[in-house]
């Protein structure tokens, strides 16, 4: 009964304790008021975190990282080129636009790579997630073909993803 009682109030006791020091660390100065304030945190966030979904990453094959963050690297560098010569040049010559991306990796740490690695290219920005999770609506600064900015997508990124986030 203490135990059950005890793990209703602190789910989880490595949380709570973060919890109370960060507060701590955060504060100007250490005093009554602040270590009441840090306890009561500490014992009000864990039990809402403890009802979160959790989705624990699993790690597949690491051999496609070193590949993946070469290629990312060399299109970092070509889109800030492209990007630099569209917006120095004339305003007729961008067309920007959305594109609904479907993804076939399932793994939310994936998913959240992608989307970062997305986001850090220049010229395209990860918008929405779908809420089944199925598609991913990126915008694109200048979209000529969206079927090759998909494909680029899926091949250059998704699919080293889908390796190493099974």
């Amino acid at each position: 009964m203490a135990a059950t009682l005890r793990k209703r109030l602190l789910p989880s006791l490595p949380l709570s304790v973060t919890v109370f020091c960060f507060w701590l660390l955060m504060n100007d100065e250490i005093s009554a008021g602040q270590v009441t304030m840090a306890l009561l945190l500490a014992l009000l966030i864990p039990p809402f975190a403890a009802r979160l979904d959790r989705e624990f990453a699993s790690i597949g094959r690491l051999r496609s990282v070193p590949r993946m963050l070469g290629v990312l690297a060399l299109d970092i560098v070509q889109a800030n080129v492209t990007v630099a010569l569209q917006v120095l040049g004339p305003e007729r010559n961008i067309r920007p636009g959305f594109i609904w991306v479907p993804l076939d990796i399932n793994n939310i740490h994936g998913i959240a790579a992608l989307t970062s690695i997305i986001t850090l290219t220049p010229g395209t920005v990860s918008s929405v997630l779908s809420d089944d999770r199925s598609h991913l609506l990126v915008h694109v600064l200048n979209l000529d073909d969206a079927d090759e900015v998909i494909r680029q997508i899926k091949t250059r990124y998704e699919m080293p993803l889908m390796e190493i986030f099974p």
